[in-house]
């Protein structure tokens, strides 16, 4: 099991402002060695309680909030990453937890009890969270991603765009999977992942911006289809 602790700010850029930011970052920071010419792709299927808790504790802005998803990179991978991020005051931790691509496949189907065969402590509670909670698949989520690196305080900025979702079909390997764009697709959410404090050069790159921090995530983006929104 992995876990991380960090914090997390988002940014909503235009496609024209993205590329501006990403070619000063390419003169500080390292490319994230999946990037290639257009980035890399990401596809998370989201599980929730059978009401639907951790999207409206994400609408009501709660402190203390959880979204649990398993996640590949791409229809043709042998594997996929069960990651829990619960958000606590201004700091999240993402633990996950790495599964064969079979594993990943019953999760899909709502069979959780492969997750009773792990050794990791992450996998029980997991288990014991989705029977309990009656989790259950609800929204898959797609989009490319451009990330930028460095080992100072652990930082990572990445930009995501072409952010598309599919709330019908829950194969998350699918090579033929449904998606619709639930973003405006002239725009790019910028991220900035870091531990303890950010650094000089970044935060007066992110001060020319002169943006709010963006509070909705990639889930809630996914189910406002459901709910008849957009963000």
């Amino acid at each position: 099991m992995q876990q991380v602790l960090r914090l997390e700010k988002k940014y909503l850029l235009t496609l024209e402002e993205a590329k501006r930011m990403s070619g000063k970052l390419q003169q500080i920071m390292h490319q994230d060695p999946h990037n290639g010419a257009e980035g890399y792709l990401i596809r998370s299927l989201y599980f929730d309680t059978i009401v639907d808790g951790d999207y409206f504790d994400k609408l009501d802005g709660l402190e203390v909030r959880r979204k649990l998803r398993l996640r590949c990179y791409g229809p043709e991978d042998a594997f996929a990453k069960l990651e829990m991020k619960q958000k606590q005051g201004e700091q999240q931790k993402k633990r996950s937890l790495k599964l064969s691509r079979e594993e990943a496949e019953a999760l899909c189907r709502g069979d959780y009890h492969i997750l009773l065969t792990k050794e990791e402590p992450f996998a029980a509670e997991c288990y014991a969270l989705m029977q309990m909670r009656c989790y259950r698949p609800r929204s898959v989520v797609e989009y490319r991603r451009m990330a930028f690196i460095a080992k100072e305080n652990n930082i990572r900025v990445t930009f995501d765009r072409d952010i598309r979702a599919n709330e019908a079909c829950f194969d998350l390997f699918s090579p033929k999977l449904c998606l619709t764009p639930v973003f405006d697709p002239s725009h790019v959410v910028v991220e900035v992942k870091y531990n303890g404090f950010l650094l000089s050069y970044l935060k007066r790159l992110l001060d020319e911006l002169d943006r709010r921090e963006l509070s909705v995530g990639k889930y809630s983006q996914g189910r406002s289809v459901a709910y008849g929104s957009q963000f």
